[in-house]
């Protein structure tokens, strides 16, 4: 996994852990003990999880991130799951369609046709 991925997931879920009124902890990686998935260390002022990004798909360097979050705010069953969920739905990935369909249309370089809005979105997509 990318680090840039999970700069970003950090984000998303510190938002939406804010949004919730939970304790944000710190992201970091790699851990300090070698060979561990996920760390968690307590501070007077919060939490450091930290997360092996290397050979771990997204999903489980996500889930880790998750639980972290829900072990520093050290949540009961109930609320426990509200927040996952919601903190799941925050990092999950988006899919767009740009492409309009035309009920009918023969020629597969019609149905590309994109209203000027999402051209110029396109556009400044693939030069970032």
């Amino acid at each position: 996994m990318a680090a840039t991925r999970f700069a970003t997931m950090a984000r998303f879920l510190a938002a939406e852990s804010r949004r919730q009124g939970l304790v944000v902890p710190a992201f970091r990686s790699p851990p300090r003990v070698p060979g561990a998935a996920r760390t968690i260390r307590r501070l007077s002022d919060g939490a450091v999880v930290a997360v092996q990004l290397r050979g771990r798909s997204v999903e489980q360097v996500g889930a880790d991130m998750i639980d972290g979050i829900m072990i520093a705010n050290e949540l009961e069953a109930g609320a426990a799951a509200k927040a996952r969920s919601r903190l799941l739905a925050a990092i999950a990935p988006v899919e767009i369609d740009l492409i309009r369909e035309e009920a009918g249309e023969a020629d597969p370089a019609a149905s590309r046709i994109l209203p000027a809005h999402a051209r110029m979105a396109e556009r400044q997509t693939q030069a970032a």
